[in-house]
């Protein structure tokens, strides 16, 4: 069966397609129509699709009374508990006349589905039986339950009885009844349940499905949720990245949403070069790309986010992958309306260096460790202001602060140490560019290499190096040492002479007061230093 869905769009309907069997994925931002288009699509397929939204009770009651099997769907269904229920009833008695913000609260009616469907299920077998048949009796909806339940869970058994769930941890803990489940374990009943009560050859559609379920389960869950329902097409939406890249399903975004409504879908397109969770992070950003070095839970990102608010900043870990990104994003036809940019470390960058990233569309920050702004001496200075430090006292401090940064060099026994490091970067960023592909023999291999790092003098390049360096020293220039001295224990010292504070605890007040800009003259004296990343 082909699930045909018709989504208004700013010209011409976007026409999104589900065969029974598969799944798509919608991913969106906070306040970006998610939940609305899932609301549009159940309304447009009727009772051809249920939906299970984020909004959800999971308060699980094994004592409910038991009602029929037939009335029990219908309440599942619609919310009005009659075998005459209809469609119309689902607005007012399943989502309270509010259908993209009301509580859906039908645990109780899956519960009361399943027993019915366990007690009619038992008792055709029991008079089977009784008639002299033979043959495996058909499994009850909550004995597929408990197999799904226990290969996801195997340290969680569940005991079914006739009229009551309980749940038997590993010993000498006793068992306990299912009312007492964890948040966890009572989404991943919820969720199983529903999707094997589900009518036959139903659109199933989750409002985000990666809710109260635990990251190293979610991906087998929906895997056996999908594998349990060939009949049912399954529609998925989030706005979690990593949940998106990890189903086997068609990929969409949305862009923008008018409550007319109207929405801006695009498809997640293959082969661009990037992986699924970050093409549909580019597809879904309504800002400009900056492509930075670092990983997504360093206090750099928290800067570079604070510095370039009006960017949707991707960390890419190393300096190549930051220019590999920016190249590959400009050069992508299927990703074009993306305006990006790259930001890299300064790492001893010269300036014919600085030149040719620049044409490439990177720029290059003024210290050779982002964390390290903090101690250019304009953003220690208003680090130092917040601590009530003025005049003569504050000039002091600062020129302590800047006596220990050079005096680390003394610490490491010579500059020569930072030198090696330099130099092995170097070599590695060498390494890194040469393209061996279209050589053919061994010959034409070492000939190629051998070309590509004869320029590499590697004397010269550290007798630049620490010329740089020794100048800066000389100069008791700062900002010039900064940006050729790569020490990420600096911090440390901004820590203990500005704040008179612990690593740790420097690190998060200045991620707190850059989040929530709590104390405006820090954010700004940090931006102020930071190079001008607008495309040209």
């Amino acid at each position: 069966m082909t699930f045909q869905i018709h989504i208004p769009g700013s010209s011409e309907p976007f026409v999104l397609r589900i065969e029974s069997g598969s799944s798509a994925v919608i991913v969106g931002a906070n306040g970006g129509g998610k939940t609305r288009l899932a609301v549009f699509v159940e309304n447009q397929l009727k009772l051809n699709a249920h939906r299970i939204s984020a909004h959800r009770a999971l308060a699980l009651n094994t004592t409910v009374p038991k009602i029929s099997e037939r009335e029990a769907l219908q309440g599942l269904t619609t919310g009005f508990a009659k075998e005459h229920a209809r469609i119309e009833h689902r607005t007012l008695q399943r989502w309270h006349k509010n259908e993209a913000i009301s509580l859906l609260d039908d645990f109780d009616f899956l519960i009361q589905a399943l027993f019915a469907d366990q007690t009619n299920k038992s008792l055709a077998t029991h008079q089977h039986i009784r008639a002299g048949g033979s043959g495996p009796a058909e499994p009850t909806r909550l004995e597929q339950l408990a197999e799904i339940w226990d290969r996801l869970l195997p340290h969680r058994k569940l005991h079914l009885s006739g009229d009551n769930i309980e749940v038997v941890p590993p010993p000498p803990s006793p068992k306990y009844s299912a009312s007492e489940m964890s948040d966890g374990e009572r989404a991943i009943f919820y969720l199983i349940g529903q999707t094997l009560m589900a009518q036959p050859n139903t659109l199933l559609i989750f409002d985000e499905p990666e809710l109260h379920v635990h990251r190293s389960i979610l991906a087998k869950l929906w895997d056996e949720l999908e594998g349990s329902r060939p009949d049912c097409a399954f529609l998925f939406i989030t706005h979690d990245l990593e949940f998106a890249a990890g189903r086997v399903a068609q990929k969409f975004v949305i862009q923008d949403y008018d409550p007319t409504p109207r929405w801006a879908i695009e498809t997640v397109p293959e082969n661009t070069g990037f992986s699924e969770e970050t093409a549909t992070l580019i597809l879904g950003s309504r800002r400009p790309i900056l492509f930075v070095e670092g990983d997504e839970n360093s206090l750099d990102i928290t800067i570079y986010r604070s510095c370039f608010s009006d960017w949707t900043v991707i960390p890419r870990g190393s300096c190549e992958e930051v220019m590999h990104s920016v190249v590959t994003l400009r050069k992508n036809s299927a990703l074009t309306r993306v305006t990006c940019s790259g930001l890299v470390d300064a790492d001893d960058y010269q300036p014919e260096d600085v030149a040719y990233l620049k044409k490439l569309g990177i720029a290059v920050l003024p210290v050779s460790e982002i964390e390290n702004v903090i101690l250019i001496p304009s953003v220690s200075r208003a680090i130092a202001k917040t601590e009530g430090y003025g005049g003569s006292e504050l000039e002091v401090l600062l020129e302590t602060l800047k006596t220990e940064v050079f005096n680390t060099l003394r610490e490491e026994k010579s500059i020569e140490t930072v030198v090696a490091r330099y130099c092995r970067r170097r070599i590695d960023r060498t390494l890194k560019k040469i393209d061996l592909s279209e050589a053919k023999t061994v010959k034409d291999i070492a000939e190629e290499y051998n070309k590509k790092t004869s320029g590499l003098d590697i004397r010269n390049i550290a007798k630049l190096a620490a010329d740089r360096i020794e100048s800066a020293i000389n100069d008791r220039d700062l900002p010039k040492l900064l940006a050729n001295y790569d020490n990420k224990l600096l911090i440390t010292l901004a820590a203990s002479r500005l704040k008179k504070s612990r690593r740790t605890d420097f690190e998060s007040w200045l991620a707190r007061v850059l989040r929530n800009n709590s104390v405006p003259t820090v954010a700004e004296a940090i931006k102020r230093v930071m190079p001008d990343v607008r495309a040209d």
